[in-house]
């Protein structure tokens, strides 16, 4: 069953808490750990239930051009030539025919590793090495004893009902075959595999699905005996053995990774979890990173409208990181969004600073407005804040407001090595922006007088002929010089 983010609306959810009853995506949770199934819900700090891929998982019947292809990747290819052209040169004798066994089995068992395999979440197919090395081959020898006893059930069936019984039971069986293969696979248990209830709930439990992929499979199967059938009416015997044999294991191949893709599919209501794992793994520890935490918890907040707790969220952030440029813009943009002037009153100077060096004047001109409505009189206290966030506005257009941050600048810091540049910023605004020329050239001449050691001061009669003159005001000349 599909299930959405309880936060994030068309985003599959990833875990459930059952305490809460709330589904969270793989944002919401970016500490949780996937690979072991664990994560504690933000609300309550219960350890929630993991809903792997089963809420964003492709229905089987979108990709059938997948199941086609996945024979041909090159890991299953060698399997089946390996299998399929090494008992045609095998001698033919005993040895032969103990080579063509094992390899039979190694086909099978390579078969039924697909099925789980594909069930826990791999789309791509096993390593070569699943078919030789390992234990597992005993599950050939466990689907003989399946259909041995899935044989005697239909026997039994005759014997006590006689044969319109052993017809609903050889029904069944039939219908219950690809359940009891994806059960085999699973459990590696004869068990559950022969168990008529226990199928029965596994078929249930998929619904109409099931029949779904049943009629896919009879398809399967018809197209697998159609080719076989082809080539040995139409190629030579040598050439029709081998390749009969290769369209066998390749039509196999894809009706067991389509069992397994139904387990994967279906996993929430079978009752267990997994998910895409051939994605790359920087991926899953990206996710895992604590750091992300805080961003899921405030979004969390402000969409449950909690905004109270978000702001104080920010806050003790900003107490370990000052000047941290996403927390500043968190709460900039949460405290302009409440209209919380005594709040902004009380972060001005860190969120100038931060609004100064984005080159935000928009931004500038609305929150000294804001200042203001709690400050007529606002001023910074920093000379070098005040500087900065006047050449914004200035650079931005917002030449008055640039004056008025300014104003009175050589009284409340007369020792201040920013002195110049204010004033500098001060002519520029009223002869550049305002047009106010002998405004403009006493702010230049107060300079010429008060700031005869800086920096500035060799330009001061440049930028005075162009104030008499009724010319723009440039900048600073860019100088090369080294210094001695």
């Amino acid at each position: 069953m599909k299930h959405d983010c309880h936060y994030h609306p068309g985003e599959p959810a990833k875990w459930h808490c059952g305490e809460c009853q709330l589904h969270y995506c793989a944002r919401c949770m970016p500490d949780a750990d996937s690979r072991r199934q664990r994560a504690y819900c933000p609300h309550c700090s219960k350890a929630m239930r993991y809903l792997g891929a089963a809420t964003e998982v492709v229905p089987f019947w979108h990709r059938i051009g997948a199941f086609f292809r996945y024979p041909f990747h090159t890991d299953p290819l060698m399997v089946i030539a390996i299998c399929t052209l090494v008992p045609v040169v095998a001698p033919a004798n005993l040895i032969g025919l103990a080579v063509w066994v094992v390899l039979a089995l190694a086909l099978f068992k390579y078969t039924y590793a697909v099925i789980n395999h594909t069930a826990e979440g791999h789309l791509k197919p096993p390593p070569v090495s699943v078919a030789f090395t390992g234990s597992g081959f005993s599950i050939v020898l466990l689907q003989f004893l399946v259909f041995f006893l899935m044989a005697g059930l239909i026997g039994a069936a005759a014997m006590l009902g006689g044969p319109i019984l052993m017809m609903l039971a050889t029904a069944f069986v039939i219908l219950a075959l690809p359940a009891s293969i994806m059960v085999l696979a699973m459990e590696r248990s004869v068990g559950p595999a022969v168990n008529p209830l226990n199928l029965a709930v596994l078929i249930s439990r998929i619904g109409m699905p099931y029949f779904l992929l049943y009629g896919y499979l009879i398809l399967l199967t018809l197209a697998s005996g159609a080719a076989q059938d082809f080539a040995i009416t139409h190629f030579p015997r040598w050439a029709a053995q081998p390749l009969a044999g290769f369209l066998n294991s390749t039509f196999t191949l894809m009706l067991f990774h389509m069992l397994g893709y139904l387990l994967f599919q279906y996993q929430e209501e079978l009752g267990f979890a997994s998910d895409i794992q051939d994605e790359d793994e920087s991926q899953d520890t990206h996710q895992r990173d604590r750091s992300t935490r805080f961003d899921a918890d405030l979004d969390m907040n402000l969409k449950d409208g909690n905004y109270d707790r978000a702001q104080s969220l920010l806050t003790e952030a900003l107490k370990k990181d000052r000047d941290n440029p996403v927390r500043l813009e968190q709460l900039y943009r949460l405290l302009i969004a409440r209209d919380d002037t005594a709040e902004l009153y009380r972060y001005h100077p860190r969120l100038l600073g931060w609004l100064a060096s984005r080159r935000d004047a928009s931004g500038l001109e609305q929150m000294v407005r804001t200042l203001r409505k709690v400050e007529p009189d606002f001023q910074l206290d920093d000379p070098q804040l005040t500087v900065a966030c006047a050449e914004v506005l200035y650079r931005g257009g917002h030449c008055r407001s640039a004056l008025t941050l300014i104003r009175d600048f050589h009284k409340r810091f007369p020792d201040s090595d920013q002195l110049a540049p204010a004033y500098l910023l001060a002519a520029q605004a009223l002869a550049n922006g305002l047009q106010q020329w002998d405004k403009a050239i006493a702010f230049l001449t107060f300079i010429k007088k008060r700031c005869t050691g800086h920096p500035l001061h060799a330009q001061i009669d440049t930028w005075l002929e162009q104030a008499s003159n009724h010319q723009p005001l440039k900048g600073p000349k860019a100088s090369f010089d080294l210094p001695d």
